[in-house]
């Protein structure tokens, strides 16, 4: 058996892990002594219940302090596996392990057994790998699993039999040009998935592919769709589509989201929003469109009661009219904006008419700038 490393995670590699995810963790090493990390404030779209934090210390399984693969960094429960040049997932993991840290290896495969007896695991960080197969039984252990992370890697399919306590997957980075339905049945408890960065074209959602989903964040960034999809969970909070091919919102696009309170889609090629298309996000606080073609303020700003921050810069606006972003009249609006973006826009800023920010809180949250051709 291999002498055991007990010392603490360097701060390099903390940081590596740490800033692989889009949005803040809160206690991210907490559950190294509890198996119950508290989860997302509901704010940041995790919608998640929220646990105590506090371990009973007595009720804790027994450590098993002297396995430690070689070369891994293994303190309390976490093992830290990372930039290794690992082919294959190591042995001699402590059954207690919570948190498994394999990224930027060159790991292959993920075969039957890679896993076996790790009930206890958390999360599992397979980011920047060579993964292109693996094994339908790999995941079978993982009763416990509520975070995997296998992005960067070569697959061409989602996981099958992900498993069933499974909240987070981020899967972006990979050759998916698939979403295939009943991928992700029996997943009740997932709230989050980030897939951007896959080769992903309207057509390669198959209709039910997220059926039984009960999504709070689902970002699909960096693909290749042409449309706003029409089949996505109707519980999102959260809809990142950036960096598409996506040029124009029709009337229906986006009718069964009406729970959005944030929604990306900047860096596309929309030229125009039809009228009443916004009316569908009651709840909305953030709209990003900045980097598209648009040539006017998209219509019903104003009706959007609790809206916020608006990104419009980039496009090709040639006219703001005093009336794009605030309601007529008093008392309409419940949350005054605290940012719009308009710089890079071909209109003449200062014939902007002062009334038209109305219902923003300051100035400063107006970014005019310059325009240059």
């Amino acid at each position: 058996m291999r002498p055991a490393h007990t010392q603490n995670p360097s701060p390099p590699a903390l940081l590596a892990l740490s800033q692989a995810l889009p949005f803040e963790q809160k206690a991210f090493w907490d559950f190294t002594l509890d198996d119950g990390l508290p989860m997302l404030n509901d704010e940041e779209a995790s919608g998640a219940e929220t646990t105590s934090g506090i371990p009973d210390l007595d009720s804790l399984p027994p450590t098993y302090s002297a396995m430690c693969p070689f070369g891994c960094h293994c303190h309390l429960r976490v093992v830290q596996c990372s930039d290794l040049g690992l082919k294959a997932v190591p042995k001699e993991i402590s059954p207690d392990t919570t948190l498994l840290d394999l990224q930027n290896n060159d790991i292959s495969e993920l075969r039957k057994d890679d896993f076996k007896g790790l009930q206890h695991l958390y999360a599992l960080v397979l980011v920047n790998n060579k993964i292109s197969k693996i094994h339908e039984k790999a995941f079978s252990p993982l009763r416990k699993l509520q975070k995997l992370y296998i992005s960067k890697n070569h697959l061409v399919e989602i996981p099958p039999n992900l498993p069933s306590s499974l909240v987070e997957l981020r899967i972006h980075d990979n050759r998916i040009r698939k979403v295939p339905k009943g991928v992700f049945s029996g997943l009740r408890n997932m709230n989050c998935i980030e897939m951007g960065g896959n080769p992903l074209e309207n057509s390669g959602f198959e209709p039910g592919a997220f059926d039984g989903l009960k999504l709070n964040y689902l970002r699909i960034s960096e693909a290749k769709l042409t449309g706003i999809p029409k089949d996505l969970p109707e519980t999102l909070n959260e809809l990142h589509l950036d960096h598409n091919k996506i040029q124009a919102i029709e009337l229906e696009d986006l009718l069964r989201y009406s729970k959005l309170y944030r929604l990306g889609l900047g860096h596309n090629q929309i030229r125009m929003i039809e009228n009443g298309s916004l009316s569908f996000l009651p709840t909305l606080r953030e709209l990003h469109l900045d980097n598209n073609k648009l040539s006017r303020v998209p219509a019903g700003l104003p009706d959007l009661k609790l809206l916020q921050v608006v990104y419009l810069h980039t496009n090709n606006i040639t006219k703001v009219g005093v009336n794009d972003f605030c309601p007529v009249g008093f008392g309409v609006k419940r949350a005054y904006y605290n940012g719009i973006s308009l710089f890079n826009n071909p209109f003449p800023y200062w014939e902007v008419q002062p009334a038209t920010f109305r219902c923003v809180t300051d100035r400063l949250a107006i970014q005019f700038g310059n325009y240059k051709k």
